[in-house]
């Protein structure tokens, strides 16, 4: 184990090095897509750092109908900021980090199983945007429920995803919007309009 992580580490220095090199000739920014070499080290190390028990792991809870919709609300809440409701990953937060989200939609997730999710979800993944989720005594009970959520993002309906947008945070603009529309509706006084500097 060990010699195959040392010839791993020392593959990945030398592609890290070559490309840094070439990406020092135009400059880095956060808006750029991985290069091949990149996103291959970046799979490999992610592979390497995930136990191979986690692979076999398997949910606890089974996938109801109640469990699911807590979940699509728990995702809309809490994971479509970077992952979007549909996760695409096309938000503004996604679309400005490096790597960006995956389309979680597609068969590299997928694909992924049940256990290596889970293990994503609460453990992150280093040198991303994705934190980790776990650490403490009922995590895993929010974590297997967003799994099996994830397992239905290719085939959620333009009814789920209204609902969902409903219960997606607010900024303080947007919810001062909310209030002053209210008013209105209610007949109270005209909200007043944005001032510019």
């Amino acid at each position: 184990m060990k010699t195959r992580l040392m010839v791993v580490f020392g593959f990945a220095v030398v592609v890290g090095s070559l490309g840094l090199w070439a990406r020092a000739q135009k400059g880095f920014s956060a808006r750029d897509e991985p290069s091949a070499p990149e996103a291959f080290a970046a799979r490999m190390v992610r592979s390497l750092s995930m136990p191979a028990d986690a692979k076999q792991l398997k949910s606890p809870k089974p996938m109801d109908e109640a469990t699911l919709t807590g979940a699509r609300m728990h995702w809309a809440d809490h994971c479509a900021t970077c992952h979007a409701n549909d996760g695409s990953g096309d938000t503004p937060i996604g679309r400005g980090l490096y790597p960006k989200p995956p389309d979680m939609r597609t068969a590299v997730t997928q694909s992924k199983s049940d256990g290596e999710l889970f293990f994503i979800i609460e453990n992150g993944i280093r040198l991303t945007g994705m934190p980790a989720w776990g650490g403490g005594e009922g995590h895993g009970a929010e974590s297997w429920p967003l799994v099996g959520f994830i397992r239905t993002l290719p085939r959620l309906t333009a009814e789920d995803l209204k609902e969902m947008k409903s219960m997606n945070p607010k900024s303080p603009h947007e919810a001062m919007e909310d209030t002053d529309e209210e008013a209105f509706l209610r007949g109270g006084p005209s909200p007043k309009p944005e001032q510019t500097p």
